[in-house]
């Protein structure tokens, strides 16, 4: 992943009320938070700043009326912001002309929401086809573009298939398809797979990750599930009333969350499965024994081996130098902290 940013969003705020842009300036551009109350103002996004880098899946999450579909068509303008900055490679979108936007979204922004938005009368090669369309690519051009989107997806031989004819699954990775056509550079999805059965959406959530693994789009992906984001993402960004309460990698979340909000957010998290031994890993006190652990070992991996141990266990960096040692007291409390942890 390329740690260049490819969006940069800056002091974003989004109002609902009268006067939303006076009541913000009259404020200072910071109005206290009973201020909103009192003039009658809906904060769905407030003075939210983050970097999304090239290539990186940052998955924002919350609970409903957190502010995170918001946020995520305030960075498409979508939703034109109240206020703040969004820089897409360096552009200012809040600057772009509505020709600008079109262009952008037609080009470089591909956008899958929760209801799949499919056009009933199209079957599947010209429901994908359609941005092409819009975009005024020549008729054989589009459909061969098309047929290379249904083939990535999984979906060959259904073209003609209409969208009351698939499962919900497939009717997904019509929208899937849809979006990628256009070969954009940031790929925007909100909710995408919450209203497909267990089973589907975990086929879905492979199909993301085999797709990604290909493509190396960047992403930004809303859910409400951090099961949905420990396994999808580089980077979570949590929300609470419209403001971004923490952003970290999915084992910074778990093993350090900012807050109680946070903390209930990832209290039932698989630790084992997502934090590493280098983590937990301590500086060396007394002898060390045992077979050295890579630093990048998740714990589930590695507890047989340091619960059994009598003392303290080398844990290696990826060239084999040692970091520290950890014991199987460090193991009991990152698998089962306590209610404080």
């Amino acid at each position: 992943m390329d740690k260049t940013p490819k969006i940069s969003c800056r002091h974003l705020w989004k109002l609902f009320g009268a006067d939303p842009a006076g009541f913000l300036a009259r404020h200072g551009g910071a109005p206290a938070e009973d201020a909103l109350g009192q003039e009658k103002y809906i904060g769905a996004v407030r003075d939210v700043s983050f970097d999304v880098g090239t290539g990186e899946i940052l998955i924002i999450m919350g609970l409903s009326g957190s502010g995170k579909s918001t946020l995520i068509r305030a960075l498409t303008r979508l939703n034109d912001p109240t206020a703040g900055q969004i820089l897409f490679d360096g552009q200012d979108l809040m600057a772009a002309t509505p020709a600008e936007l079109i262009e952008l979204r037609r080009h470089k922004m591909g956008m899958v929401f929760q209801h799949f938005g499919l056009l009933p009368h199209r079957n599947v090669l010209n429901n994908v086809a359609f941005p092409l369309e819009v975009r005024g690519n020549p008729r054989d051009a589009r459909e061969v573009r098309a047929r290379e989107m249904i083939k990535l997806v999984g979906l060959e031989g259904r073209e003609s298939y209409f969208p009351r004819e698939l499962s919900g699954g497939q009717q997904q990775r019509v929208g899937i398809a849809r979006s990628l056509a256009v070969g954009p550079e940031v790929w925007f999805l909100d909710e995408p797979f919450s209203a497909l059965d267990p089973l589907i959406r975990r086929e879905m959530q492979d199909e993301f990750l085999r797709l990604q693994k290909l493509l190396q789009k960047t992403i930004v992906f809303i859910t409400h599930d951090f099961d949905e984001a420990v396994r999808l993402a580089d980077r979570i960004g949590i929300m609470k009333d419209g403001r971004l309460v923490q952003m970290a990698t999915p084992e910074q979340m778990v093993a350090a969350p900012a807050n109680d909000y946070v903390r209930a957010f990832t209290k039932n998290a698989p630790r084992d499965r997502i934090i590493t031994v280098g983590a937990i890993a301590g500086k060396a006190k007394g002898k060390t024994g045992g077979q050295p652990i890579a630093a990048s070992v998740k714990i589930g991996d590695a507890a047989a081996q340091v619960l059994s141990s009598d003392g303290a266990v080398p844990v290696v960096d990826g060239k084999g130098k040692p970091i520290g040692a950890v014991t199987r007291e460090d193991m009991i409390a990152a698998l089962f902290p306590g209610d404080g942890a």
